[in-house]
Order: structure tokens, then sequence, then C-alpha cells
């Protein structure tokens, strides 16, 4: 089974409407969203931007897929860096009605051969809040190791 495909900005519409779907599902694990952000137009403007990223080098758009192929959340290998460190951040997230299959360990996992085999990456990282223990076990499922807590680091739901 395939988990992650490269986004474009044709994902659009579905992405609008499986953000909406999820808005406040997502809301306490994500930063604070104005309401055009939920709009095919912002999705379209902000795929098109991944896909500019994704040539330059500088990131990997992924969709999560659900068994029969659809959208069903995102993922995001961004922030890479070369030279010495060799680096990325991952980020992702599945749709409340798909959460608990599996969806999001195989897509971080196809994410994990994405960065050190194609973009021939060193190291991958990926940050949590503290309570969010079902995206800790899906790293822990695919071998990432907890290095410690970095307060502050992130502004989640309008809080850092």
């Amino acid at each position: 089974m395939t988990f992650t495909r490269l986004l474009t900005p044709d994902d659009a519409p579905e992405l609008a409407k499986i953000f909406t779907q999820n808005r406040e599902f997502l809301a306490e694990w994500d930063p604070i969203h104005s309401d055009d952000h939920f709009t095919v137009e912002r999705q379209a403007a902000l795929l098109g931007q991944a896909a500019r990223n994704h040539e330059d080098g500088a990131s990997v758009p992924l969709a999560v897929l659900d068994p029969d192929g659809r959208i069903v959340g995102r993922l995001n290998i961004s922030n890479i860096v070369r030279g010495a460190l060799q680096s990325a951040s991952l980020g992702y997230w599945v749709s409340r009605s798909h959460n608990g299959r599996g969806l999001a360990t195989g897509a971080v996992s196809e994410a994990k051969e994405i960065a050190f085999g194609q973009l021939g990456l060193h190291r991958l990282q990926a940050e949590t809040l503290v309570r969010n223990t079902a995206s800790q076990r899906v790293l822990e499922r695919n071998g990432f190791t907890p290095y410690g807590i970095a307060p502050q680091y992130l502004r989640i739901a309008g809080r850092w």
C-alpha cells in the first residue's frame, strides 16, 4: 500500500475540504489559522509555494492517503538543510476520521525512505507537543529517538 504522494496545486479543493472538516480537531495541534486558510484559493496558493519550494529542494509536500488513494492528511518534509547538517524537519497530520488506522505510521515510514534515500539526508526530526502521545507513538514505531523537551519552541494553538 502507498501511504503518500506528492501534493500539487490541483489538490487545493480536496485539501481545503479536509482542513475545514478537521478545523476543530487540528486546532489543538496547529498554529492559529485565519479563516482564509480553509479556502480553496489559500490552499492553492500554499500548494503553489510548496511546489516551488520542492523544486528548489527546500521541502517535499506530501498527501497522506487512505487505502482507496483519497487524501486524508498532510505530511511535509521541510527546512531541508544541506552542507554539514544534511537535515530536515517532519510535520504531519491525519484527519480525525482516519486516526488509529496506521496511516500516519505508514506515511512517516515513506517520508523516512524519501529523506534518507532520495534526498540523502543524515537526520530527520519531528517535534510534538508533550501531550500528543498518539503522534509520539507514530514516531516511536518509525524508530525516532526522543531527545528532550524544548519549552516554548513552537507557537501552537496561540501558545508558546
